[in-house]
């Protein structure tokens, strides 16, 4: 029996904020794969390890979790005024799909760094020391980007004393301005798709809750922790060691989505498990982190946990983060209640790992919620680059 040989293909594996993923560069891909469809699919799937019954992606470049479990395209951008498209995809753990409903904040950091190492930005916009301004096109959801890259001696300065909870060793900061990020683009919807910054959401079978559902960053589903038994200081063993309680998430989930418009019928959501987010919220309270630390009551404004791909996150998701500061800058959502209400431009929020800072400046137009941009910071570097394997005939 012939074997065919492993097939390398340029690759560079990046961490950004508390995510990794794998990074292509459009022009690399095999030539089926610059192109949406089965073959990319397959390719990636078949990079990250997926899907795998054993949940471990041993047999791949993925971590296990839904925040390793990701891959990057980037190329010089087809938008006016844009360095770079972005375009990511969720590879799921178990089953076999990607999903390329939404965006991954924390690797959008990535992007702007891998696009100077790429050789994706025109040089003379590269300083010799000092910022570059990277212009990203979130091919995904058809938002921009500014990602504020540190540049030193010409290149990318990764290392520095910036320290992010969720990360384990400082870098260098970069700071990342989501523009307009009040809708997906799907269908010029609403920032609020329901038209209410609070409804009651009957999940069937389960109850009804009070629940923010809001399209910002990524559209996302708030509800109170304490409505569903929580205090909103727990840590991942706390719930995904409880089948029982990841199936009452997952209802909960299915329930926002419909009622946000974003899946017709409930099966539809087996294959969009990347959006929309579920969180839940609570005011402040001290708890311990999943790294030992101590968060105080004053430390932050409230306390915000949420789920991705089925699971409770380590940290926070960039995107999600986005929606948490927009939620909060508008006064009468869950958010901005557990925060304790009013009008703010900022908000800081705990999470299993510590805390984060996101600025959003809110605004009514006519009647309606509008955000220009939400601003935070994370940070980002390369791993590993050279070539990725895959066995010939996988996709």
């Amino acid at each position: 029996m012939s074997h065919l040989p492993q097939v390398k293909i340029p690759a560079t594996y990046m961490r950004g904020g508390t995510s990794k993923g794998v990074f292509f560069r459009l022009q690399d891909l095999p030539e089926r794969c610059q192109v949406p469809g089965e073959a990319r699919d397959k390719l990636f799937m078949r990079v990250i390890g997926s899907p795998d019954p054993y949940a471990a992606q041993i047999d791949g470049m993925g971590g296990a979790t839904s925040s390793t479990s990701k891959c990057v395209i980037l190329s010089k951008s087809t938008q006016p005024e844009h360095d770079v498209d972005y375009l990511y995809g969720q590879v799921s753990i178990d089953k076999a799909f990607v999903d390329w409903s939404g965006n991954c904040g924390n690797l959008s950091t990535a992007a702007g760094a891998f696009a100077i190492h790429a050789g994706l930005i025109d040089p003379a916009r590269i300083p010799e020391n000092g910022t570059c301004v990277v212009r990203i096109w979130q091919a995904n959801i058809n938002k921009t980007i500014i990602a504020h890259v540190p540049v030193s001696n010409g290149q990318v300065q990764e290392t520095g004393d910036f320290e992010l909870d969720g990360v384990t060793f400082p870098a260098a900061e970069i700071v990342l301005e989501f523009l307009d990020p009040s809708d997906d683009g799907e269908e010029g919807g609403s920032m609020f798709p329901t038209g209410n910054l609070v409804d009651d959401l009957e999940v069937p079978g389960i109850g009804t809750f009070k629940a923010t559902m809001i399209t910002a960053g990524i559209p996302t589903i708030f509800v109170n922790a304490e409505d569903i038994g929580y205090q909103g200081t727990e840590l991942r063993e706390a719930i995904n060691g409880d089948p029982a309680q990841l199936a009452r998430f997952e209802q909960i989930r299915i329930a926002g989505a419909l009622r946000m418009g974003l899946i017709k019928t409930a099966e539809e959501a087996a294959t969009r498990q990347h959006t929309p987010k579920i969180a839940f919220v609570s005011p402040p309270k001290d708890y311990r982190t999943s790294s030992g630390k101590e968060v105080k009551v004053g430390e932050a404004d409230l306390l915000v946990r949420a789920l991705s791909m089925g699971k409770l996150h380590h940290a926070m998701m960039g995107t999600c983060a986005v929606a948490i500061g927009t939620a909060a800058a508008i006064p009468g959502t869950l958010v901005n209640l557990a925060a304790g209400g009013g009008e703010r431009e900022a908000v800081r929020f705990g999470h299993p790992s510590g805390t984060l800072r996101v600025g959003a400046q809110a605004r009514l137009v006519d009647g309606q919620w509008a955000v220009t941009k939400a601003v935070m910071s994370r940070s980002a570097r390369i791993l590993m680059e050279g070539w990725v394997r895959v066995p010939g005939g996988s996709f």
